[in-house]
């Protein structure tokens, strides 16, 4: 069978252009990478046939740049692209550009974009195809137009509190906002468009009710241009923080056949009526008595597709390239969507995302120094890194997946923890230490979760961690944390670095990374600080006592949003770029007070003033970029 194009151009980066790249090259596509000047070295780029240099890091500059995507197809000679998710992967204006310079876009039209890419138009849609949406406004909040503001609170309330902020375009959380009351509102509303317009290049966003508790179940689609559509099968997302999914599983726990057909049924009929063609995703709340409420729907391929793939048999990736180029659907995906309702196998997925868990998943970009994924019967890695990879503060925190599947929920919860406890990633604070902890909780392995649970049950306590060096006095480690439970153990340092765990939990070799140049000295003796890895954990020990004062304040920091005060320092907890100050110098403030949003990863975080006080001096300025530790403001 002959190829369904000869060159496609990946419009992405990281994981999933690393997904799409070598599935073309198993249908005998070549494939074109770009990539931005921070991105040169990749592994997406070096996996490509052809690779092409589109702009500077910041997306804006890059890969949200659609003429400069268009040109490099053209001059790839590209036939088609394929968008990956995030970034453009939505935009109605990139199918049109494509169509337009007769490049094959991988995925729905741009009429079918305009109607469901845009999540207040699907909810217009799923409304009018009788489909229960959550309550929320149907228009974009007047951002521009601060007397509006007193309309909007009105309808607020109408709604109901608590309130989402979101955003118009995109997905994956970013542009979302929680607000309680009204006197939150402004701040959200400009923190969630300033989000979206540098993820997604749109800063549209409306309000949507919040439904407590909840489950967030989503349906994968897939069309053809003859206009068949069907569902093969369900995903549930609830494991979630921020409102971004940390874990996925299919089908979803305790769903029955009935209840299964139902959802099914609803995701067609709003994807029908619109006409798509190529993958997508309907995504829905389940409340607490069952009743399946439509959230958006997602024309593009989703980060947890790869779940569906592993209970139903197919590529999906496949299927958008032979669809694109216009086949029906396969035999094998009409067969899969026959069984989806009755799967005979589970799956589940969790995300390897650069991100702290002990501080509120506050983003840690970083070069890995070690990586070594799992292997065995049944388990996948998805990755878009390598040993050496740079995991870069303009991205995404993601940096990898690992799905399993096995006959069943318990098999699957078996084979996956075993997974997790084998990836070992050095170098920079990963979520593995969260999935271990999850793999262990009841709720999850009863399948009694929803959307709150992240929030409400993750509670990582301290483990205290001494030092013994190869010969002298045992020196006392920071407070760090293993599996959310309390241990005490000792670090015994051997030859060659390695360090044996000694506690409770028995004893299990581990391995250290010293910190950067300038930071570290040499190995034993001189070391002033040592990062070591203790079951996916990474925490600073002091070797000299001089460096136990710093290690205790740093050990003080809890969540990324709250500053640690130092000499009247508010200083960056994570290095990014300053997206707004809402301080002068003058200010009295009061603790909790916003002092400045901070971008890194992809992720707005805010900076609150840890005391009350006077700003006596303001260090930074909106654009600027900062790195962990710098000075933002003095706080008097």
């Amino acid at each position: 069978m002959s190829p369904p194009f000869r060159r496609v151009l990946v419009a992405n980066r990281g994981e999933i252009a690393v997904r799409v790249i070598r599935a073309c090259h198993e249908l005998g596509i070549e494939a074109v990478a770009v990539h931005s000047e921070a991105d040169a070295g990749a592994l997406h780029v070096r996996l490509a046939d052809l690779a092409i240099s589109i702009g500077p890091a910041a997306p804006a500059a890059s890969y949200l740049r659609i003429e400069a995507l268009i040109e490099a197809a053209r001059t790839s000679g590209a036939e088609a692209i394929h968008p990956g998710y995030g970034f453009l992967s939505e935009r109605a204006a990139f199918a049109r550009a494509c169509e337009t310079a007769g490049i094959v876009f991988v995925g729905p039209s741009a009429a079918t974009l305009e109607e469901l890419g845009d999540k207040l138009r699907a909810r217009r849609v799923a409304r009018a195809a009788g489909v229960p949406v959550v309550p929320g406004t149907l228009d974009p909040a007047p951002l521009e137009d601060p007397g509006a503001l007193e309309a909007l609170l009105q309808e607020a309330g109408r709604i109901g509190w608590p309130l989402l902020v979101k955003a118009a375009a995109g997905g994956g959380g970013r542009g979302m906002r929680l607000i309680a009351d009204a006197g939150e509102l402004p701040e959200a509303l400009a923190a969630a468009s300033r989000e979206a317009a540098a993820a997604f290049g749109d800063g549209a966003v409306y309000l949507e009710r919040v439904i407590r508790p909840a489950r967030h179940v989503e349906v994968q689609l897939l069309g053809d241009a003859q206009g068949t559509v069907v569902a093969l099968g369900e995903r549930d997302c609830s494991i979630q923080r921020r409102h971004q999914k940390l874990v996925e599983e299919a089908p979803a726990p305790g769903l029955g056949v009935g209840a299964r057909r139902d959802l099914h049924a609803m995701a067609v009929d709003v994807a029908r009526a619109t006409g798509l063609r190529s993958a997508a995703t309907a995504e829905f709340l389940l409340d607490a008595d069952g009743r399946a409420w439509f959230l958006e729907v997602n024309t593009r391929l989703q980060v947890e597709h790869g779940i569906t793939e592993l209970v139903s048999g197919l590529d999906l990736v496949h299927e958008q390239l032979r669809i694109a180029a216009g086949a029906t659907l396969s035999p094998a995906v009409r067969a899969a969507a026959a069984t989806a309702t009755a799967p005979d196998r589970h799956a589940i997925e969790v995300r390897i995302g650069a991100e702290d868990p002990a501080r509120d998943f506050a983003p840690t970009p970083g070069r890995i120094t070690r990586w070594r994924p799992p292997g065995g019967p049944g388990v996948r890695v998805d990755a878009g890194v390598e040993e050496g990879s740079a995991v870069l503060a303009a991205y995404d925190s993601l940096v990898a997946k690992l799905m399993v599947v096995a006959p069943d929920r318990p098999s699957a919860i078996g084979r996956l923890r075993r997974a997790v406890d084998e990836f070992e990633v050095g170098g920079v604070q990963t979520t593995l230490p969260f999935h271990r902890a999850l793999l262990r909780d009841p709720a999850f392995l009863a399948g009694a979760v929803d959307t709150g649970h992240v929030e409400a049950a993750w509670r990582p306590a301290p483990l205290v961690v001494t030092v013994v060096p190869p010969s002298g006095p045992a020196m006392e480690g920071s407070p760090t944390l293993l599996d959310g439970r309390p241990i005490e153990a000792r670090l015994e340092v051997g030859e060659g670095g390695r360090a044996m765990l000694r506690g409770k939990g028995g004893q299990r070799w581990m391995t250290y990374a010293e910190l950067p140049a300038g930071e570290a000295g040499s190995w034993w003796p001189g070391v002033r600080r040592l990062e070591i890895a203790v079951d996916g954990w990474r925490f600073v020990a002091a070797v000299e006592p001089a460096a136990r004062a710093a290690l205790r304040e740093r050990a003080r920091r809890s969540a990324a949003g709250t500053a640690v005060p130092h000499r009247g320092a508010v200083r960056a907890p994570i290095p990014g770029r300053i997206v707004a100050v809402h301080v002068a110098s003058g200010d009295r403030v009061e603790a909790g007070r916003a002092l400045v949003s901070l971008e890194a990863m992809k992720m707005e975080n805010v900076v609150r003033a840890p005391r009350a006080g006077t700003i006596s001096s303001v260090a930074v300025a909106a654009g600027g970029t900062v790195e962990l530790g710098d000075t933002l403001v003095e706080l008097a």
